[in-house]
């Protein structure tokens, strides 16, 4: 294994190179000092990722995690461990001059070890659909890619608003049920980005309440009588058409009785990138498919 201590001695000798910086305030409130014109941008996330390739910046990137997957290009980057288990030597190997990460997932002790060493970290921390358009536009920013930021955020909320708009004259509001875990089911609470997904797209979320990620039983389910079930999930390789089928059981479902019963790409829905408005898109045509 390659002594720790040479790969940090290599990246100083290499930062030293690297131009200006600037003092900016992060979305975890930290204040970073982050290069003018960074060149070597470690991605510390999945999201992250999708983000960087949207603003046309994949070139940037000289390492990835190992969930990193959209867009194809980024299959073929160097990996850096998972977003929640980083290894702190590979990417210290990458020589790079910004990590961008996540405020949640991220371990904080690799965060702080890569700043100790000379490597700024940027943290990032969408929680809504307004502060997902703002990462966008401040990963832009610190890539020197803010016309394209502003652009891509500007189409983000028209298509968000036209969902509003479509939706602005109907009363009615589906019951949904969103499965994004098998085994234990498990739904997305009040105080996520799903929940505002729901009720955006014109839907009542059956499982809204303080716990962002509760847990259901079979039965408190056939109890809520969904009128929408969606099914996805964040462990990817599951058989989510044999998880339709067993709700398909149950014909005292009005979902089931109205065949409404879908599945969908978690991708969409458990990645707060640009992407997100597709998942919304597609939220809103499930759950009111006379409108859409």
């Amino acid at each position: 294994m390659v002594c720790l201590f040479t790969l940090v001695l290599a990246f100083v000798l290499c930062a030293g190179k690297s131009g200006e910086s600037r003092e900016i305030r992060d979305q975890a409130g930290r204040t970073v000092s982050v290069p003018d014109n960074p060149e070597r941008v470690v991605s510390l996330a999945p999201s992250v990722t999708e983000i960087v390739f949207a603003l046309g910046e994949g070139d940037r990137l000289k390492g990835v995690t190992e969930h990193c997957d959209f867009p194809a290009a980024a299959l073929a980057l160097p990996k850096i461990g998972s977003y929640v288990h980083l290894d702190l030597e590979k990417i210290v190997a990458l020589k790079p001059d910004l990590c961008i990460g996540v405020r949640d997932g991220n371990p904080p002790n690799v965060a702080a070890k890569l700043q100790s060493l000379g490597i700024p970290v940027y943290a990032v921390d969408p929680r809504n659909l307004g502060t997902i358009v703002n990462t966008v536009l401040e990963i832009g920013r610190i890539l020197g890619a803010t016309q394209r930021a502003e652009s891509l955020a500007k189409e983000m909320i028209q298509r968000i608003e036209q969902v509003k708009d479509r939706l602005a004259g109907t009363e009615q509001r589906p019951r949904v049920f969103f499965q994004i875990g098998i085994v234990p089911l498990v739904s997305a609470g009040g105080n996520t980005i799903i929940h505002e997904l729901i009720t955006t797209a014109g839907g009542i979320n059956l499982a809204v309440g303080p716990t962002p990620y509760p847990r259901f039983s079979k039965e408190k389910v056939l109890a809520l009588q969904p009128d929408v079930i969606i099914i996805t999930s964040m462990t990817r390789g599951q058989d989510l058409e044999q998880v339709k089928a067993d709700w398909e059981q149950y014909d005292s479902l009005p979902a089931v009785r109205s065949k409404r019963i879908a599945i969908v790409d978690a991708n969409l829905f458990d990645r707060p990138t640009p992407r997100i408005v597709e998942g919304l898109e597609t939220l809103a045509e499930i759950i009111h498919p006379d409108l859409f």
